[in-house]
């Protein structure tokens, strides 16, 4: 679990985050979502610790970040699995040392015990058979899984992900989706989720925290999404018509 409580973040004359609380519970995946310039990155990267945050405290399962020393920041940072919006994949390595890099820099495990978990995960991610490739040979589709599996290769007990489903084509969006909210809750991992794609939104968001202006301008799930009267909620998610159809097909169905 993550408990965020009452953060700011400012640069400069610019205040960025103001405020912000919210709790990211293990085993659920959490969808931070909003219009560009509302904060969702920076405040991705304070949970990340790339970022310090200049008021409030972040709490990782009763851990409070600005308590710890160095030594327990790097501990905790090897628990925490990253899913970067382009996939971030070394070209010059193959797919196998891609999801080995994270072993290499935070585990003393042998050769051999590396090599099994990268063929652990691997097959997980549904790519046994492409440890040799290089990142230049895998579709999108195929990049953001090997993403996935480098980002759990370690065991995290927080995963985050930052536009996984950026530039992938819908059914492939869907994989993608479906295969973290697997992995979350098979590893009873907090995932944390920054998306613009309202079907993630609807299909995975089991907590959902909307940001506006640097404010959480509310929070609930996909479930109570539809039931809002909140205005810049309904504003962002039912911007396009089909969303607007779907909710008040909803709201038909269940009044």
């Amino acid at each position: 679990m993550i408990e965020v409580k009452n953060i700011y973040k400012s640069f400069g004359d610019s205040q960025i985050l103001k405020g912000i609380s919210s709790t990211f519970e293990k085993g659920k995946t959490n969808l931070v979502i909003g219009q560009s310039g509302s904060g969702k990155t920076v405040f991705l990267k304070c949970l990340l610790g790339l970022f310090t945050p200049d008021e409030g405290t972040i709490v990782y399962d009763g851990k409070n970040y600005s308590d710890l020393t160095d030594d327990q920041k790097r501990n905790l940072r090897a628990e925490m699995g990253m899913v970067f919006q382009g996939s971030a994949l070394f070209d010059s390595m193959t797919i196998a040392e891609n999801v080995m890099f994270p072993l290499r820099m935070f585990t003393k495990m042998s050769k051999s015990e590396m090599e099994d978990r990268v063929n652990f995960v691997l097959n997980r991610v549904n790519l046994a058979d492409a440890h040799k490739k290089m990142p230049s040979e895998a579709s999108g589709g195929m990049q953001k899984r090997v993403a996935i599996a480098r980002a759990i290769v370690n065991n995290p007990k927080y995963l985050f992900c930052d536009e996984p489903n950026s530039g992938l084509d819908p059914k492939t969006a869907i994989v993608i989706d479906n295969l973290i909210q697997e992995i979350t809750k098979e590893y009873n991992i907090t995932t944390v989720i920054n998306s613009h794609d309202m079907n993630s939104v609807m299909e995975i968001g089991q907590k959902i925290l909307f940001l506006k202006d640097g404010l959480k301008a509310w929070e609930g799930s996909n479930e109570t999404i539809f039931k809002t009267d909140n205005e810049a909620v309904t504003n962002f998610v039912y911007s396009s018509e089909l969303f607007k159809k779907v909710r008040k097909m909803y709201i038909d169905e269940n009044s």
